[in-house]
């Protein structure tokens, strides 16, 4: 069976291609088996029998030598090579008293014919041939003039049996063996063909979660100096003071962005490295992130607070946060509510901000949408991290005005989704749906202005 190195052969099952480079060693050998086999049978014949076969005369010497020179053709022609061995044997064994090692030739036929899964075929040669040896040997001994001392004993009858026996069993045990090194082999490739794919979907998992990190941490950070720029540009001629309070929540607003940049590359470095030093972000920092955000913002609390799995405590961080972004970029005077409730099983996020939005500052620039702008951010982001942890999201307008978003995020890892349970929908397509755009129009409905790091509706 010619070997084809599989193109993912390098993987780490692999260690670089080594087991396949020497299994392709090891069936090229399997091939260039003929060569030896002859020399190996036909040192067998001629040491053993070569004494007996010149005292007969060229006739026996030339058909101690034929069987091994058929061998030649045992890798293509195994039949044909275990049939010309067999009868060449046969006919020395009828003209002088071989010696054991006669038999090598048609043995090593019988075994590459086996090997090649041509059982049957070889059966049935090897056994027209043993009938035909004790035949010729016995019951035709007188007439072909066969020396009494050539003629088998029942022992030897007996022992040639057994010896095919032996040899069919062997060669049915070695194809079963490259049988199995074959299978092995398919079964590596696919092993290292699904490990590279789920190192790929894992990468590619990492960096958007990456992608959305950074987002939130620049998106609310930066707009939040926008606007607090734009407030002192505005003031700094007639309240210096308020103009002051303006840069310094600009410089804590930096220095938190740098110091969570921080904390997400840090993230991303050896396990040797040093580990970050600064907390995960979750529910405990809320205070800091209303207390920062320069709303009117009110916080209430329903049920009993408890710690919450490390990604969900994260996930609900990060979706206030973005909400919080978003009403201020979209609705910056608008007062805003956000509401946590734990239950047994889920912990629910409401962030609310009613009444009329109203339009930045004076002098406040809020910068147009980004030809470059990062997929999967905004209210798609904050979806798409609810739904990671099976949980859901929906945003939307208020009839009486103002914008809501919603999350609900299991917690026990027993409890399913409200995705799970629902009839599985058609296809999603690949424009933003109706709702979503419908939400992304409500926001901006003050500021048509988009911010650089907001998903494109």
């Amino acid at each position: 069976m010619r070997h084809q190195a599989h193109p993912f052969a390098s993987g780490p099952s692999f260690s670089s291609g080594r087991f396949a480079e020497r299994r392709a060693r090891y069936e090229r050998r399997g091939r260039d088996h003929a060569a030896p086999a002859v020399i190996t049978a036909l040192c067998f014949h001629v040491f053993g029998n070569w004494s007996h076969a010149r005292s007969v005369g060229l006739i026996a010497c030339v058909l101690l030598v034929i069987g091994p020179i058929a061998l030649a053709w045992r890798p293509k022609f195994p039949l044909i090579a275990l049939a010309v061995s067999a009868a060449a044997t046969i006919g020395y064994a009828t003209l002088t008293t071989p010696a054991w090692t006669f038999a090598v030739a048609p043995t090593i036929a019988l075994f590459s014919a086996v090997k090649a899964g041509r059982s049957r075929a070889a059966l049935a040669i090897a056994a027209i041939a043993y009938v035909a040896y004790l035949t010729v040997t016995t019951v035709l001994a007188d007439q072909l003039g066969v020396a009494a001392t050539a003629r088998p004993t029942l022992r030897d009858a007996v022992l040639t049996a057994l010896g095919l026996a032996l040899t069919m069993f062997i060669g049915g045990a070695a194809r079963a063996r490259a049988a199995y090194l074959a299978e092995l082999t398919k079964v590596n490739a696919e092993r290292a063909r699904a490990h590279e794919e789920q190192e790929k979907r894992q990468t590619a998992d990492e960096r958007l979660r990456i992608a959305r990190e950074l987002h939130d941490v620049l998106g609310h950070h930066l707009s939040l100096i926008n606007v607090q720029a734009g407030v002192g540009l505005h003031l700094m001629d007639s309240r210096p003071e308020q103009a002051r309070e303006a840069l310094t929540a600009i410089k804590t607003a930096s220095s938190e962005a740098l110091r969570e940049v921080r904390a997400v590359l840090d993230a991303l470095r050896p396990e040797q490295e040093a580990a970050p030093r600064q907390p995960a972000l979750g529910l405990d920092r809320l205070a800091d992130l209303t207390a920062d955000a320069a709303l009117p913002i009110t916080t209430t609390t329903t049920g009993t607070p408890r710690p919450l799995p490390a990604e969900v405590d994260r996930a609900a961080y990060r979706i206030v946060q973005e909400a919080l972004t978003n009403v201020r970029r979209h609705a910056q005077a608008a007062k805003t509510e956000v509401s946590i409730t734990y239950t047994p099983t889920a912990l629910h996020l409401h962030i609310t901000n009613a009444g009329t939005p109203t339009a930045p500052p004076p002098g406040a620039e809020v910068p147009g949408p980004a030809a470059d702008e990062l997929p999967g951010t905004g209210i798609a982001g904050m979806r798409a991290r609810a739904e990671t942890l099976g949980g859901t999201l929906t945003a939307e307008p208020l009839p009486e005005g103002g914008f809501q978003v919603h999350a609900i995020l299991p917690t026990s890892p027993d409890t399913p989704s409200p995705a799970a349970t629902r009839t599985p929908a058609a296809p999603m397509p690949t424009t933003p749906s109706t709702a979503e755009a419908t939400a992304d129009a409500a926001f901006s409905s003050a500021n048509k202005a988009a911010d650089p790091l907001e998903e494109p509706a």
